[in-house]
C-alpha cells in the first residue's frame, strides 16, 4: 500500500483530496498537513511514500517544503498541486526534487494514476504545464544564450534545450514541451553533446553550468 501525506492549508481541499484517494485500495492517507512547516514533521514522522504538497501555503511554501523533504528523506516523492497561474514555482520545484506537477483540475482517477506512477518514480507533467516551462526557458537571459552559441555554435533550437538539460529536464519533458518527436529530440540532444565534446549528459551539463556560472 502506498502512504500518502496531504498538505493543504486549505480543510475543505484536503479532506476532499483524502476521501478521493481512500477510494482506492492501494492508498492510504497517513497525514493531512496545514503548512509547509508541518508537512516537512509529519514526512519526518510518517515516513510517506508519496506527499502531495499545494504550492502556495503559509509559513513554508510548497517549494521549500519539497526541498526540505528531501533532505529528511531523498526517497519521498512529492508532488506539487498548483493551479496555471502558480507555474512561475515550477523549474524551483523540480530543481528542489519534486517528482512532478498536478494541477488541481486533474480528474480523481488522473490524480490516483498519478500518485502511483510518482511512486514508481516517473515524473508528472502535464502537458500545458510544460508548454508553460518551455515558454518560461525562453525569457532567460539574452547573456546566457549568447554565453552558449559563442562558447559551443549551438543554433537557437539547441541554445533552447541545452537550457532546459541544465534545469534537469528529462528527454521526454523535452519533447513534450517544445511539441518534438522523440526522435528529433533525441538528435538534438546528441548533438549538443558532440558541440560540448561530452560523452554523455552530465558532463554535457556540467560544461554548460560552468561557462553560465563563470
Amino acid at each position: 500500500m502506498i502512504k500518502v501525506l496531504l498538505a493543504d492549508d486549505q480543510s475543505i481541499l484536503a479532506d476532499g483530496l483524502k476521501s478521493v484517494l481512500q477510494s482506492c485500495a492501494e492508498l492510504n492517507v497517513v497525514g493531512i498537513a496545514k503548512d509547509g512547516f508541518e508537512a516537512v514533521e509529519l514526512a519526518r514522522t510518517l515516513s510517506p511514500d508519496v506527499v502531495l504538497m499545494d504550492i502556495r501555503m503559509p509559513n513554508m511554501n510548497g517549494v521549500i517544503a519539497t526541498r526540505e523533504i528531501k533532505r529528511v528523506d531523498p526517497n519521498i516523492k512529492v508532488l506539487v498541486l498548483t493551479t496555471f497561474d502558480d507555474s512561475d514555482y515550477i523549474l524551483s520545484a523540480i530543481n528542489n526534487g519534486a517528482s512532478g506537477y498536478l494541477l488541481k483540475d486533474t480528474s480523481s482517477a488522473a490524480l490516483i494514476d498519478a500518485i502511483k506512477n510518482a511512486y514508481m518514480g516517473d515524473t508528472i507533467l502535464p502537458a500545458k504545464i510544460a508548454r508553460r516551462i518551455a515558454d518560461a526557458a525562453k525569457l532567460v537571459s539574452n547573456d546566457r544564450e549568447i554565453k552558449l552559441k559563442r562558447a559551443f555554435s549551438f543554433s537557437d533550437r539547441e541554445v533552447e534545450i541545452a537550457l532546459m538539460l541544465c534545469e534537469g529536464f528529462t528527454n521526454k519533458q523535452i519533447a513534450s514541451a517544445l511539441k518534438l518527436t522523440d526522435g528529433t529530440s533525441r538528435n538534438y540532444i546528441s548533438a549538443i553533446y558532440e558541440k560540448t565534446e561530452s560523452d554523455n549528459r552530465a558532463a554535457a551539463v556540467e560544461k554548460m553550468k560552468a561557462l553560465l556560472n563563470a
